[in-house]
């Protein structure tokens, strides 16, 4: 048991740290190659910050536990929101940029819907995944193309995006992305042998683990991420950083290891699961929408909300635990 429990925390705190360091190289070799700040804030830092679940979900899967997969992208969607955005409010109110109602949060409705869409029969295939990565093709254009004609609104992310860019030689940037590539694969396969055989030992299922222990560990890039814009003073970073990185767990760590092979879901993530998903994120778009005593702000009132929704489901599911 506690060798399964060690390589759990290993496993995560090497995800973490090789997802950094992946996202330093690649950023640096795109800057090197001519690749504008723009296309690598969309793109490369996004994906980093899902990068531990992308990874965990298709060794996941290729290791032959698909509700491990499952159970850590709902699970991190869950996590971004009612804890991450939740605390975060509650430490400072999070003023909403006006232009995440244009663009991003209509595209993280799509992708809630097309995630429900290939999770309902309980079954994902090569169609799903086709399905799902299309869509985020088809987001990452859209986004890209909103970041071109309106500059200005964009113009706080593009300075983050440029203090994420080291500078670097050619060869130290593809020593760090290959060397991130490589920890990413490694860590994520001792995570899930750690996970898989924990919950074997505790007999609860990988459904569980993953939206508990593994889907909490593969936030902490998120979770990070929101430390450091409430540092800067920038907390309306944090909204951003959730929203993008759930679109990525929604279609991607979804759809990516369904290109893999096809594979079967635990019907708990449909009934019980999946819907806290749907709300949360509707919850949320109400919330950043609603004006309250502050126009467009997740005021601390509403961040104990989501935090006190994010415990209650996590009890739940300890409750489901010690009475099964």
């Amino acid at each position: 048991m506690l060798s399964y429990i060690a390589a759990v925390l290993a496993g995560l705190a090497l995800l973490v740290w090789s997802a950094d360091k992946f996202v330093e190289g690649a950023a640096a070799l795109a800057n090197l190659l001519g690749v504008s700040i723009m296309i690598i804030g969309i793109t490369i830092v996004g994906f980093g910050t899902s990068a531990p679940e992308i990874v965990v979900s298709v060794i996941a899967v290729l290791e032959d536990t698909p509700d491990l997969a499952i159970g850590n992208a709902l699970g991190s969607n869950i996590a971004n929101i009612g804890l991450i955005l939740g605390v975060t409010a509650i430490l400072v109110p999070v003023p909403v940029a006006t232009r995440l109602f244009k663009t991003e949060y209509p595209l993280l409705l799509l992708a809630t819907a097309v995630m429900t869409w290939a999770l309902f029969d309980l079954r994902l295939d090569l169609v799903d995944g086709f399905a799902l990565l299309g869509l985020l093709v088809l987001s990452l254009y859209h986004l890209v193309r909103e970041h071109r004609m309106h500059p200005a609104a964009y113009a706080r992310e593009e300075h983050e995006n440029e203090e994420l860019v080291h500078e670097m030689s050619l060869p130290l940037a593809v020593g760090w992305t290959i060397l991130g590539i490589v920890l990413l694969v490694a860590s994520s396969k001792l995570l899930v042998w750690g996970a898989s055989n924990f919950a074997l030992e505790l007999g609860v299922s990988e459904l569980i683990i993953g939206l508990t222990i593994v889907a909490l560990g593969t936030s902490l890039p998120e979770l990070a991420a929101s430390v450091a814009s409430l540092k800067k003073g920038q907390p309306d970073l944090a909204v951003g950083n959730v929203i993008g990185s759930n679109l990525f767990n929604s279609l991607a760590v979804i759809g990516l290891p369904a290109m893999f092979t096809t594979f079967s879901i635990d019907p708990s993530a449909r009934t019980r699961d999946l819907p806290i998903v749907i709300l949360l994120t509707l919850v949320l778009i109400l919330m950043a929408r609603f004006p309250g005593a502050l126009p467009r702000h997740l005021t601390r009132v509403k961040g104990i909300f989501l935090f006190s929704a994010f415990v209650i489901y996590q009890l739940y599911l300890y409750y489901e635990v010690a009475v099964g």
